[in-house]
């Protein structure tokens, strides 16, 4: 079964003025940058591993709002993936995988490369994640670019099937009770759950940790203990089944093995240190290394080092929308960590 599973640059004015000008504005903000990276990182520093969980959460919550606010019709899915990444920064906290940007029926794994020159259009899905001392919290949307009626629907239809999820789960739920929820509220709204993407329990560092949530009837037995839950419901009027298609460029570092060339060493001790056991990008690499590093990331995938995963595409390419949120589930309590 295919599932989805995985773990910028200041702008100088070019406004007319004075040269002293254009080179200060930048100066400025990477000091203010700077400062609210120290007091982060000083909060942070003070926080038990729940308030990083739901100060994740937080960030996630304030940088969909953000995105939802930069998101039109017409704008590089680069520019757009890297704003929401630098704002995950800015707020305190660092991107848990790369932003997923899909278009229609590409329902999971596309990120922009590093020259990408795609720009929005149609039903945008906008899935990001927020880690804190890798705590997760994983979050998406869907955005409707055309003022088309069926995509407001299978937004709606998709948000629905979320809160109706929440609204039934608790400690010792069990996972066919949530399957058949989610499934019996899509269908009731004319539409098909994706039968083979799921959501997934998080643990420190493990995006996809343990279970798997369905989105369909099942008979399952399995209850849900205490953690950390993504509830990801992706729905169409299509077929119901996502196919690998093209590579992704983002991967996930599988083990340490020894490499050649030197450039692939240094990416290769880059990724062990940077990012561990969460997914990354060619984009990200780039950024840090320069386009050489390219030779490097493909040197370490022909060695074995890492899983590359494929883009994700509904198989009669019918739409795609999807809405996701983090839960944390307590014997006692839960907690929405992502919730607008």
């Amino acid at each position: 079964m295919t599932e989805k599973q995985y773990g910028g640059q200041t702008k100088i004015n070019r406004n007319k003025g004075t040269k002293a000008k254009n080179i200060e504005q930048p100066k400025k903000t990477i000091k203010i940058l700077q400062k609210r990276k120290r007091e982060n990182s000083e909060k942070i520093s003070e926080m038990n591993d729940e308030e990083k969980i739901i100060e994740a959460g937080k960030i996630a919550s304030k940088v969909k709002k953000y995105a939802k606010d930069i998101i039109k019709k017409g704008v590089p899915l680069l520019e757009i993936a890297e704003k929401i990444e630098e704002k995950i920064i800015e707020f305190g906290g660092k991107p848990a995988f790369p932003t997923n940007l899909g278009i229609n029926d590409v329902t999971a794994h596309y990120t922009p490369s590093y020259d990408d020159k795609t720009t929005a259009s149609g039903l945008l899905k906008v899935d990001l994640g927020v880690h804190i001392d890798g705590w997760i919290a994983d979050s998406a949307f869907s955005v409707d670019l055309e003022n088309d009626e069926e995509n407001k629907k299978l937004i709606k239809a998709s948000e629905n099937a979320v809160e109706t999820a929440i609204k039934m789960i608790k400690y010792q739920t069990t996972l066919g009770e949530i399957g058949g929820a989610i499934q019996n509220e899509i269908e009731s709204e004319g539409f098909y759950p994706i039968t083979n993407l799921s959501g997934h329990m998080i643990k420190q560092y493990e995006l996809h940790a343990g279970i798997t949530i369905p989105n369909v009837k099942n008979s399952s037995e399995i209850k849900l203990e205490e953690g950390i839950y993504a509830i990801e419901p992706f729905i169409t009027k299509g077929s119901g089944k996502v196919y690998d298609g093209k590579p992704s460029e983002i991967y996930l570092l599988s083990n340490y093995k020894n490499v050649r060339s030197p450039i692939a060493r240094e990416v290769l001790q880059y990724i062990i240190e940077e990012y561990r056991t969460l997914p990354f990008c060619s984009r990200w690499i780039v950024k840090k290394f320069g386009t050489k590093a390219l030779f490097g990331l493909k040197e370490l995938e022909n060695n074995g080092n890492f899983h590359h995963y494929n883009q994700l595409i509904e198989s009669s390419h019918n739409k795609v929308a999807q809405s996701e949120q983090t839960i944390l589930l307590k014997k006692d309590k839960k907690i929405i960590t992502t919730l607008s």
